[in-house]
């Protein structure tokens, strides 16, 4: 369940820290170490539906991947068509009682159970219980949020399936906890919250809509929201081992060992528990045309449009495309047609799904390590690539695309990129050096190398001295545009675009938010990942908020706040996370900021 750069980062899964493993982490993997073995020999396997490579090398990938990244256990399965082709499990469910992982292992699957909420609200449509395109208070008539967006559309199922509904990212009071209240609470819970943006503005990943969505499938249906997907979905196809609770099946670990798992309030975006196994029956049904088991779970036209492009006439969102329940960007395999995917995160656990639907192959690979987030999307991918291979002879280019060849630029060039920038990692500063551009991000340097056409290559900053090319951001280019009035950055992935960051513009900070300068602490101890340092300050012009955690050693979480008044500051920048609003409450002698719930006090020294 991705979460953004904030005040107070949830344990929910989220771009802004799955970013930041995705890009930091491998990166620094490859410059510490390198595979101990060699793949298995390439075989001749183009079109002839034999899978056999495809086990072989996958295998030895995976437990390459699980050595470098210390990852306790993982399962695969592989569909074709109607055939579970392949499915294993590696490493151990419970290394400390000794059972192995294995294609019925019940990992905890995050944020793939958007993908079945979604499906489910489809059902529902098709029967003409609930209508995608009308207000989600037409279905839950408690739902209300304020709004500073005057003639703004609805908030409705379908926006919330595609994540366009300018809902926050989360609600992070008792998002995670042992005393998690049922996660329907959170319709009276933010009443008092604002939206981000308005529908359909820009895609913004929401936890909390469909959360709110799974709300309004239990109030439709008159039933709890885990016994009916377990009626109108789970027990339909056969999928004995999956549930949707709180609390994971297994236990859960990290590198150095078993972790508590805390159990988790928003069921419908991210409880799901379930086995590769079962989960392949579920990608069976996709490619079936709705149909399992003798009946038809869902109709074609469903399935069709949930694979459609649903964002394709939104400026802001440049190349990224999301289907309903699906992602249709991020997974990059070539000349295959329509990638759907989604992926799990959690801090205990991650998950890959991935179908190409004009192919009918599917792979899911499920770990119960929170170090595997980059494994499960390796493993996935490359799985995929060779079982497309293998069916149809489609074979991926041997190389990224072509970089662009590097330039010069003048130092009076350089400099107009000097600026504040807001990004799905937080803050970055970017500094004119010499020939290329230094940017400052979570407490690491990037380089940015000009290159022909307007573009800048990603280089590490080892040690913040020396500039170096390694695997996590071969083919990554940077580019500035002008988007729908916003001054953006575009992020070049392969053949793919996606809105990276805005730049920023200083505003002028009231004396009264002056006077908020300082550190803060949380009220309450809140379960899950928390700050050892919270402070806000001012720095070239821009009121700042800044955390850094104990448990990630030299990262520096910094988001933008532009204030609006003297008593309110949106988040700056766009996106997943962006937007949303920071109240704040001062008499005098005691300053408190009210955030997603959760309220943050002063310290006085």
């Amino acid at each position: 369940m991705p979460a953004s750069p904030r005040l107070v980062p949830s344990r929910s899964s989220g771009p802004a820290l799955a970013q930041v493993r995705r890009l930091l982490v491998p990166a620094l993997a490859v410059l510490l170490g390198a595979c101990a073995t060699l793949p298995p020999p390439k075989a001749d396997h183009a079109g002839s539906r034999d899978y056999a490579y495809t086990r072989a090398y996958v295998s030895w990938l995976i437990e390459q991947q699980m050595a470098d990244n210390k990852v306790t256990g993982l399962s695969i399965a592989l569909v074709d068509d109607q055939q579970l082709v392949w499915a294993q499990g590696f490493g151990a469910e419970d290394a400390e009682r000794g059972i192995p992982a294995s294609p019925q292992t019940r990992y905890r699957l995050g944020s793939i159970a958007k993908v079945l909420t979604a499906t489910a609200a489809m059902q529902l449509a098709e029967r003409g219980e609930m209508d995608i395109d009308r207000p989600l208070s037409d279905y839950l008539p408690a739902f209300s949020i304020r709004s500073r967006f005057t003639g703004a559309g609805p908030i409705t199922p379908r926006n919330i399936m595609h994540h366009h509904s300018g809902l926050p990212a989360n609600y992070l009071k008792g998002m995670m906890g042992e005393d998690t209240p049922p996660f329907a609470s959170l319709v009276e819970a933010v009443r008092d919250e604002y939206v981000a943006y308005p529908p359909d503005f820009i895609f913004g990943y929401s936890n909390l809509g469909v959360t709110l969505l799974g709300a309004a499938i239990e109030r439709t249906a008159d039933a709890p929201f885990a016994s009916y997907m377990q009626q109108a979905l789970l027990g339909p196809l056969g999928m004995s081992r999956s549930s949707f609770e709180s609390r994971p099946a297994v236990r859960v670990y990290d590198a150095s060992g078993p972790i508590e798992a805390l159990p988790l309030r928003d069921l419908p975006s991210g409880g799901l528990v379930s086995s590769v196994e079962d989960m392949s029956r579920f990608m069976r049904m996709v490619f079936a045309g709705g149909r399992a088991g003798g009946q038809q779970i869902l109709q074609a036209d469903s399935l069709a449009e949930m694979l459609r492009a649903q964002n394709e006439q939104v400026p802001l969102d440049l190349g990224f495309r999301v289907g309903l329940g699906w992602l249709l960007s991020g997974i990059e395999i070539r000349n295959a047609g329509t990638v759907a995917s989604h992926g799990g995160t959690l801090f205990d656990s991650h998950s890959m799904m991935v179908v190409l639907p004009e192919h009918k192959l599917g792979v899911i690979v499920a770990s119960n390590s929170g170090t595997s987030q980059a494994v499960v999307k390796q493993v996935a991918t490359e799985a995929l690539a060779q079982a497309l291979e293998a069916k149809t002879g489609i074979r991926q280019p041997a190389t990224p695309a072509e970089a662009q060849a590097e330039v010069r630029l003048a130092p009076e060039q350089l400099s107009t990129y000097s600026a504040w920038y807001d990004s799905m990692v937080g803050l970055i500063r970017v500094k004119p050096r010499s020939d290329a551009l230094d940017a400052e991000v979570m407490g690491h340097t990037l380089q940015l190398k000009p290159q022909a056409g307007g573009q800048f290559g990603l280089r590490y900053k080892l040690f913040g001295l020396i500039p170096v090319q390694v695997g996590a951001f071969d083919g990554i280019r940077i580019s500035s545009a002008s988007v729908g009035g916003h001054s953006v950055l575009v992020g070049h992935f392969g053949n793919d675009t996606m809105l990276v960051g805005e730049r920023l513009t200083p505003r002028p900070i009231p004396g009264s938010m002056r006077e908020l300068v300082g550190d803060y602490e949380i009220v309450g101890t809140p379960p899950g990942l928390a700050p050892d340092r919270l402070s806000l300050h001012i720095e070239d012009g821009m009121l700042i908020g800044e955390c850094t955690f104990s448990e990630l050693p030299g990262f520096v979480l910094r988001i933008a706040l532009n204030p609006i008044s003297d008593t309110e500051a949106i988040i700056s920048g766009l996106g997943t996370g962006k937007g949303e609003t920071v109240r704040i409450l001062a008499d005098g002698t005691d300053s408190r900021l009210l955030f997603s719930g959760l309220e943050l006090r002063k310290k006085h020294n």
